[in-house]
């Protein structure tokens, strides 16, 4: 009997130990942190050997195969043991795989990927495919592998999720952009972390798909250098293709194997550029998948959109509040301030992932009124804008933010969540902050 050893029991990993029992594995769950009760009970359960808040090294270093979680980094001690004996360290997803024969498409990229990710689910499932939705958003897609019985599979895939990859191959693989993100995991060099995106297209074939942002510098760089075996299909909003997605007189205009699709940018319910390309991407998988026109048409104009994402809260006094806490690094909420109309409150701050903030500097210059700083440390922040506008405010809570920001709006304006920073200083993650902004903005 095989033995499969997991590293972290979260939602990925739970699933994976689920998957394992299933197929047949002696499966140990091991959590250097603690497991949630939710998590234990389905470990105990399914009958699964666990611990936490420790890693046994007795237990885990005669493994046969490891998955690790994508939270842990390749430098924790127990990872580096277990490579340097040589044993396999693996993602979910190249877990998992080996045991279903459904289509998946793999979603990645710096920004927009819950979004395109979302709405391309929702645009196969409207159109009546058996689909699930998995990877970094939702239910584990081990855990579904285990019990359910899709045909296909939308996998939102981060970078970390990707590292893990060794055999997995996306039959329509999906790059939104590439900007400088987590560059802490990768050794703070750039190309290295676009290179973890691009495992994507790895072991992809003639008969798959690549999906790509023809806009992006980065993808446009790698392409340079790099070539894929997959058909390519690109997206921009400023060229044109006799093969790919693009807009045209106010038309999204698709063309993919002499099947062309159009409809009027307006009709969409997305707004902002970034989201034009989001629906170029999801659209383009759609027709891919052989779903009606008519109901792709329907599907865009009524899709929702993400929580926490440029999330219209509520109108106060004329005032317009917008939750866009998952903006969790410049390049995201350079999306969120090139989408505003109107003069706008700024509510930015949080974990600094080594941001550069010069790229918003002209965006703040022409749309930003005043800025407030929600975070512990915000120093990188005041010398990057002090000078830029005309009213710059401390706090150190959500509460005084949004009452703050009351005061500093006037009718017309809009306040705008967009922390370009992590969360983990003042609160447990972006939808903690998302969730503690929506509720101060409704106690207003």
């Amino acid at each position: 009997m095989q033995r499969l050893v997991v590293l972290g029991g979260g939602e990925s990993g739970v699933g994976t130990a689920i998957l394992g029992k299933k197929q047949g594995y002696d499966v140990f769950v091991s959590d250097f942190g603690r497991i949630k009760d939710n998590y234990r009970e389905v470990l105990k359960k399914y009958e699964i050997k666990w611990e936490d808040e420790t890693h046994t090294e007795s237990l885990i270093l005669y493994a046969d195969v490891v998955m690790k979680s994508p939270g842990i980094p390749e430098k924790a001690p127990i990872v580096k043991k277990l490579l340097e004996k040589g044993i396999p360290v693996i993602s979910e997803i190249e877990f998992a795989i080996q045991f279903t024969n459904a289509k998946t498409i793999g979603i990645t990229g710096s920004n927009g990927k819950t979004t395109t990710t979302m709405l391309t689910y929702h645009l196969l499932k409207e159109g009546g495919l058996n689909v699930g939705l998995g990877g970094n958003i939702g239910k584990s897609f081990a855990w579904q592998v285990a019990e359910e019985n899709y045909d296909c599979y939308v996998l939102e895939l981060s970078s970390f999720q990707l590292d893990g990859n060794i055999n997995y191959r996306p039959d329509i693989a999906i790059i939104t952009n590439i900007s400088p993100d987590h560059l802490d995991r990768y050794d703070y060099k750039y190309e290295n972390y676009i290179a973890s995106k691009f495992r994507i297209t790895m072991n992809q074939t003639e008969n798959d798909y690549l999906i790509y942002d023809a806009d992006d510098e980065a993808i446009t760089e790698w392409f340079k250098k790099n070539k894929t075996n997959a058909q390519l299909i690109p997206f921009s909003l400023t060229k044109t293709f006799e093969n790919g997605a693009f807009i045209k007189n106010d038309t999204m205009d698709i063309i993919i194997n002499n099947e062309e699709f159009e409809m009027k940018t307006g009709e969409v319910s997305l707004e902002g550029k970034h989201n034009m390309k989001n629906a170029m991407a999801a659209t383009s998988v759609a027709q891919l998948m052989k779903i009606r026109k008519e109901t792709i048409r329907e599907s865009l104009s009524n899709f929702q959109g993400v929580e926490h994402r440029l999330e219209k809260v509520l109108k106060i006094q004329n005032v317009q509040y917008i939750n866009d806490s998952k903006a969790t690094n410049v390049n995201a909420t350079f999306f969120a301030l090139d989408s505003m109309t109107v003069p706008t409150v700024w509510i930015v701050g949080g974990v600094d992932k080594g941001n550069d903030y010069a790229e918003l500097m002209s965006l703040v210059r022409e749309k930003v009124k005043a800025i407030i700083c929600l975070g512990v440390d915000n120093k990188k922040i005041i010398d990057a804008f002090g000078n830029v506008v005309d009213m710059m405010v401390e706090v150190d809570n959500m509460r005084d933010a949004v009452i703050t920001a009351k005061h500093l709006a006037e009718k017309g304006d809009a306040v705008l969540l967009s922390p370009a920073c992590a969360s983990f200083d003042l609160f447990q993650n972006y939808e903690d902050r998302g969730n503690q902004f929506k509720a101060a903005v409704k106690n207003l």
